[in-house]
């Protein structure tokens, strides 16, 4: 079986992380289902800040969706070079006819196979008639080295299939070794389960589109989305539980899912959702957040803030401006992951476009940063291979923002925003990226 993972988009945001963790604990207590919270990348200074502070491990890093071969192998039982065929003869009366040899070290010596064995047994027995009177059980008394096949080709159980189809077909046998990352034997594979791998099975929260999703998702078995963005969902083979609605932050949609259940997230699992909800609404005051967001941190605060939780006498004030301090500034962070820790690739209009987003707490900062902060954006457009590039710094506390363009098409001339000396846009009352931003954008691009 397949395992399911919830994820959410790359370069994830506290949100993404947040609405993994709470739904994967949601299927996993209301379901009984077997389910892990994953990440497509690193997680950035402000959820790590939150993880730390709620004594929450990150979830499991997932770089895509294409099945390794950790997927296919089987444990088969082994035996040494030097032990009897018999021994070895015994494993394949109970596998698929196989037998793997492996030394002392834990190494692939070889393998045994009904043809290896014939073939031991052709030359042992030759065409010399005293010899054709050999008992079988003399045969089975040679050590099992003497009929191995050791020319099998030995795939890493962490590498991805894909990347070996052509080895995989070019080879006449049909088993072959997976090893560890030093080169232990792990098991045995088949060609017909290595051309035929299960796939993950996956659930998308907090986006819906291919291009924001972790890699070869058309590899993987696609079961759901959960987001609250625009639509530019990926096709699909059968149908799929599919939920986008307008609210804030899909923490608040994992929410309303488990009070609708019956049940009540624990106090960290809650803390989390909540972080989640108030990054996404810079504390509900963002243009994204509707009544059901104030509702769900009501909601999420009262699971949270209980006696004996570490959050235990925070509010959701309070905690909303510890979790945006812990994500605004530029100082402390390198440019290069100002511009590509909150980057999201979009298109319109015939144009493949990046913006990034990075929260301050004092738009006057950004002119110690700013020719840095330009040419790691020009960098980011090569590197992404997209026509241009935008990075919009937002003042948290003030509700502004900044706006750099690197490459801007001339359609973007029109953009509603005064240009300022230094070369930025400026973005009076623009915070959301989703709802301010990037509808402006799209309607100059594509009219």
């Amino acid at each position: 079986m397949s395992e399911t993972y919830v994820i959410g988009h790359v370069n994830p945001d506290t949100d993404t992380i947040a609405a993994a963790m709470g739904y994967a604990w949601l299927l996993n207590e209301r379901d009984g289902a077997q389910v892990t919270a994953a990440r497509a990348g690193a997680v950035n200074q402000q959820t790590a800040w939150i993880l730390n502070y709620l004594g929450l491990d990150a979830p499991k890093l997932l770089n895509d969706a294409s099945p390794r071969f950790d997927a296919v192998v089987r444990r088969l039982d082994t035996t040494t070079p030097d032990a009897p065929l018999l021994d070895a003869w015994a494993i394949a009366s109970r596998t698929w006819g196989v037998a793997p040899v492996v030394d002392k070290d834990g190494q692939p010596f070889g393998l045994i196979t009904g043809g290896s064995i014939f073939a031991f047994m052709s030359q042992t027995i030759g065409d010399q008639a005293n010899r054709q009177e050999m008992k079988i059980a003399d045969v089975l008394d040679a050590p099992s080295r003497a009929a191995c096949k050791t020319d099998l080709p030995q795939f890493k159980s962490s590498a991805r299939i894909r990347d070996s189809l052509n080895r995989l077909l070019r080879n006449e046998g049909d088993n072959f070794f997976v090893v560890d990352d030093s080169g232990a034997y792990v098991g045995i594979c088949r060609q017909k389960d290595a051309l035929n791998p299960p796939r993950l099975k996956i659930i998308m929260v907090d986006h819906n589109e291919a291009r924001q999703a972790l890699a070869h998702l058309e590899e993987a078995e696609l079961l759901e989305i959960l987001d609250h963005h625009r639509l530019g969902n990926p096709s699909t083979h059968v149908p799929i539980r599919f939920t986008v609605d307008i609210v804030g932050s899909t923490s608040t949609l994992v929410s309303e899912k488990v009070e609708k259940a019956g049940l009540s997230a624990p106090p960290k699992i809650a803390g989390m959702l909540l972080a989640g909800l108030l990054s996404d609404t810079l504390i509900l005051t963002s243009p994204t957040t509707t009544a059901r967001d104030h509702d769900a941190a009501k909601r999420l605060g009262r699971w949270a803030f209980v006696h004996g939780s570490v959050l235990a006498g925070e509010t959701v004030q309070s905690y909303g401006e510890k979790i945006l301090n812990a994500g605004a500034g530029l100082s402390s962070r390198d440019p290069q992951e100002i511009v590509s820790s909150d980057m999201k690739l979009y298109d319109g209009g015939g144009y493949r476009f990046a913006i990034a987003q990075a929260e301050v707490t004092d738009l006057l900062q950004l002119s110690k940063h700013l020719e840095d902060l330009k040419l790691e954006l020009e960098d980011l457009r090569s590197k992404q291979s997209v026509d241009f590039a935008m990075l919009l710094v937002t003042d948290v506390v003030r509700g502004s923002s900044r706006l750099l363009i690197a490459e801007g098409p001339p359609e973007l001339s029109d953009l509603p925003y005064p240009i300022q000396p230094d070369g930025t846009l400026l973005a009076r009352g623009v915070v959301s990226r989703k709802k301010q931003l990037l509808p402006v954008v799209l309607g100059l691009l594509e009219r």
